[in-house]
């Protein structure tokens, strides 16, 4: 393989895409190519943190609906000596309407974890597909702050995968936002929330005829055109 090809492998070696012979080749090139070596460290890194992000938890706020739902029941009071059947048996009815109140609020918020769980694999199988992809282009740059900014694009996936290293929060009532340059027009291509600042993301929408991408910092929500100066940009490498 020619040097211009084994430049363009750095994404399907970093997930264990490349077939033996190719997997050999681009491991001789790589003891001496510092920038293929340091791509791999950082698509590594972000192959990791996709490792883990396909686990589900309980939502964090399952807990305090449980119980605010539970106070709405009414309890039975302590009883003191003997109590009637009656009684009994209404106790007992009150219980259980808690019980399956909070095990229907328990169930609805597994289904709500189920579905993020398989969003989130859907979002990180696309993300896979273009790292992998034979025809993924590698760009990186230093951004604004000193952080490092990497896009990987695969023109027949269509999409593109942005990753950010030491990338700071953004200040209150700010976010990051991405583009896709189209020919001078800047299109957007999503937010980065702030678990997103020291990782990879799948750029929102198409990259079509883009020929490049930029990040500025724009007001909670985004906007429809960039309103700061560009914490960076880059070129997509020609297909």
């Amino acid at each position: 393989m020619s040097t211009a090809e084994l430049h363009t492998l750095t994404g399907a070696y970093a997930l264990h895409a490349l077939p033996e012979g190719e997997r050999l080749s681009f491991e001789r090139h790589l003891a001496a190519c510092e920038a293929c070596a340091q791509e791999v460290r950082e698509l590594s890194a972000t192959a990791a943190r996709l490792g883990l992000a396909v686990s589900a938890t309980a939502p964090p706020a399952m807990r305090e609906r449980v119980l605010r739902e539970i106070t709405t029941v009414r309890q039975e009071p302590p009883s003191h000596g003997r109590i009637s059947r009656a009684g009994t048996a209404q106790g007992r009815a009150g219980r259980w309407t808690a019980y399956a109140l909070a095990a229907c609020v328990a169930a609805a918020a597994a289904q709500d974890a189920r579905q993020e769980a398989r969003q989130a694999r859907e979002h990180n199988t696309q993300l896979s597909r273009v790292l992998a992809a034979p025809d993924a282009r590698t760009v990186s740059a230093v951004l604004e702050g000193g952080a490092r900014g990497t896009v990987v694009v695969s023109r027949s996936e269509d999409r593109a995968v942005f990753a950010a290293f030491g990338l700071a929060r953004p200040p209150g009532g700010k976010v990051y936002q991405l583009w896709f340059d189209d020919g001078g027009t800047m299109r957007s291509a999503g937010l980065l929330r702030a678990s997103d600042t020291d990782g990879a993301v799948l750029m929102e929408g198409p990259v079509d005829h883009a020929s490049g991408m930029g990040i500025t910092v724009e007001p909670a929500g985004g906007s429809a055109r960039p309103t700061t100066r560009p914490l960076g940009l880059m070129g997509f490498p020609a297909a």
